[in-house]
């Protein structure tokens, strides 16, 4: 019987594992560099990716705004102070007492304490305009809030954090900090402003492309904060879902209902309640993740982002139901002034 082993047949019984063994570390080797090639990508997108969006969104708010927008505050004072009132001060408290009923993990809380710190976005005068809002009121809100913002967001943010997560020193939005967060909201808007005053057609051609680029990079930043957070995000979906559609739902209602309290005007009271109920979540995105370093921060303005549209959109609905007869009426009156000019 002829014995299994030659020297030729043991080194080929050794050769075979020996070359599955290197065919696999070459790939264990090359699936390394893949994912660490991704997680790379992902950090670049992160620090450079989100900031350049969030500065073409304000350059798109810059290009739209003049010295005037602000000057213009001066015909609606009270208009003007309430809505500032309600969003400086109301929010962060509501938004507080929401966090504390919902018992929210420390990281979360204060990624929705970030949120309510956030100034109304663009996409405000937009809803305003849709449902008959002051829509130049709205432009003057959004440019005021955006300059107050440099201030009171880095000031919630930290009382936030410190309320929240106390000893964590690895957050908050120290001097140099807060001078980024002034660097990527007003430096944009600044220059979006020097490009209208200059070259004014310029501006006006850009105003669409820019408007559309902006839609476009908010669903893409907010996209990537949940897939970043996936594991996070379903096992807090149910409450973040609720405590954000809560909170949007809130702020509309406040602002919409609390300046007519003091007898503002219903088109002025309709474009205060989206520039406080319409906040710049990318805004909040890029600060919680390249400013303060952190991917789970920017979990409720991500879900918040996705919900916003909805339900800004049945509150807006809601506005026009109630008030049918009087828009009406307010319509009729214009086409009554309107007849004998066109008569003359």
């Amino acid at each position: 019987m002829r014995r299994f082993g030659s020297s030729r047949e043991r080194r080929t019984v050794q050769r075979v594992p020996l070359c599955a063994l290197l065919r696999a570390f070459r790939r264990t080797r090359d699936f390394a560099a893949r994912i660490s090639h991704t997680v790379a990508m992902g950090s670049t997108l992160t620090t450079i990716g989100l900031p350049v969006a969030l500065g073409i969104i304000m350059l798109g708010l810059g290009l739209s705004l003049t010295v005037g927008d602000f000057t213009r505050v001066a015909k609606h004072p009270r208009a003007v102070f309430i809505a500032l009132a309600c969003q400086l001060l109301l929010l962060p408290a509501i938004c507080f007492g929401l966090v504390l009923a919902f018992k929210l993990p420390p990281v979360l809380a204060v990624g929705m304490m970030l949120l309510s710190a956030s100034p109304g976005g663009p996409t405000a005068n937009l809803y305003s305009h849709l449902f008959r809002g002051d829509v130049a009121l709205n432009i003057s809100l959004t440019a005021i809030n955006s300059v107050i913002a440099v201030f009171t967001l880095p000031l919630i943010t930290n009382l936030a954090i410190a309320f929240f997560m106390p000893g964590d020193t690895t957050l908050g939005l120290q001097l140099g900090k807060t001078i980024e967060v002034f660097n990527i909201v007003l430096a944009p808007v600044a220059l979006g402003m020097l490009i209208r005053r200059w070259k004014p057609t310029f501006a006006d051609r850009m105003d669409k492309p820019v408007r559309i680029a902006s839609t476009v990079i908010l669903i893409i930043v907010i996209a990537g904060a949940i897939v970043s957070n996936l594991e996070m995000l379903l096992a807090n979906l149910g409450q973040l879902a609720i405590i954000t559609v809560l909170f949007c739902l809130i702020s509309l209602a406040v602002g919409f209902f609390v300046p007519r309290l003091f007898r503002v005007e219903r088109r002025q009271a309709i474009a205060s309640s989206f520039e406080i109920g319409v906040h710049n979540a990318t805004l909040a995105i890029v600060i919680a993740q390249t400013v303060l370093g952190s991917m789970e921060l920017s979990l409720p303005a991500a879900v918040y982002g996705v919900l916003m549209f909805f339900v800004a959109l049945a509150f807006g609905f809601g506005l026009r139901a109630a008030y049918r007869g009087a828009d009406a009426a307010e319509d009729a009156a214009r086409a009554g002034v309107a007849r004998p000019g066109a008569i003359a």
